[in-house]
């Protein structure tokens, strides 16, 4: 049994939600060269799967090894993953990113609920009020008000994304009880990908186009890089490294503070588009980073 140390596990979770944030500008760019969201996320859980399970036997081969009773919980983390990320896809193609990452971000709520109403765990009053002020915080970020680029399609896939984050994040909650974080989230990659693969075969993706370069876009549109670098770095970068920090998070800290301080992402994101895209940040959009986390710090404090 590992001991639990909330410190790493609060850090391993900011560096997951860092690398998200990054992710979904470059998601976005690789989504505005003709790439589906179907085929960025059969294409990206099949790489995290190869990456993950050679890391795996790198480390110990017989981590791999699966009881027939794992499998349902197995086949659960796999189909969220598949999910959160063909809807966050799907959503961001078609929404501003803020608005896209709010609606996702009541994930952390529904977890909260499920732990004390399903799971019947104690939830203390300062994550609630932690969960409250970081959700106004992203509120004032992504300036809901103004309404956005809305569509309905979109709206509900973020909403998907929502649900499907907090059943990943629970269900792999109750994964790391029993395996170890790489070969859990090996496997959960694996049925991933077999889900994706349905909707859109990987195989099927357009390797021609790899070699192709595209535009950065915003304050890098001058600067055009081999589409196979932005998907290298989803896959890598943008996968395989923070999911797997997420899940080993879980060691150390719950779902409900795992999914609070990965709010951090949209914080991020906002910097990101603002340096990258060059999109502007308003005196109201710091202040709804300030809420955010005073929100996570908050979280942190509960014991």
């Amino acid at each position: 049994m590992v001991q639990p140390h909330p410190g790493l596990g609060y850090a391993m979770v900011a560096v997951a939600a860092t690398l998200f944030a990054v992710n979904g500008t470059v998601s976005k760019v690789i989504l505005g060269s003709g790439i589906s969201s179907g085929q960025l996320t059969a294409v990206r859980c099949a790489g995290a799967f190869i990456g993950l399970t050679l890391i795996a036997v790198a480390m110990h081969s017989r981590s791999l090894r699966v009881r027939s009773g794992d499998l349902p919980l197995l086949i659960a983390l796999g189909l969220g993953l598949a999910v959160v990320q063909w809807s966050y896809f799907f959503a961001i193609h078609r929404l501003d990113i803020g608005i896209a990452l709010l609606i996702q971000y009541v994930a952390p709520i529904l977890v909260a609920l499920w732990a004390r109403f399903v799971f019947h765990e104690p939830v203390r009053r300062r994550i609630w009020a932690a969960l409250a002020l970081s959700l106004a915080g992203l509120t004032l970020i992504v300036e809901i008000w103004h309404g956005g680029r809305l569509s309905g399609p979109g709206v509900a896939a973020a909403v998907l994304a929502a649900i499907s984050y907090a059943t990943y994040v629970l269900t792999a909650e109750r994964g790391v009880r029993r395996r170890d974080p790489i070969s859990l989230s090996a496997w959960g990659f694996l049925f991933a990908t077999i889900f994706s693969s349905v909707l859109a075969p990987w195989w099927s993706f357009p390797g021609r186009r790899l070699d192709d370069h595209v535009s950065l876009l915003g304050n890098l549109g001058s600067t055009h890089v081999p589409l196979w670098v932005l998907m290298l770095w989803m896959v890598v970068l943008g996968g395989i490294l923070p999911f797997g920090l997420i899940v080993s998070a879980l060691r150390h800290i719950s779902a409900t503070r795992a999914g609070i301080t990965a709010m951090l992402e949209p914080v991020v994101a906002i910097v990101v588009a603002w340096a990258w895209l060059g999109e502007s940040l308003q005196p109201v959009q710091l202040s709804g980073a300030a809420l955010t986390l005073l929100g996570i710090g908050l979280a942190q404090t509960a014991r």
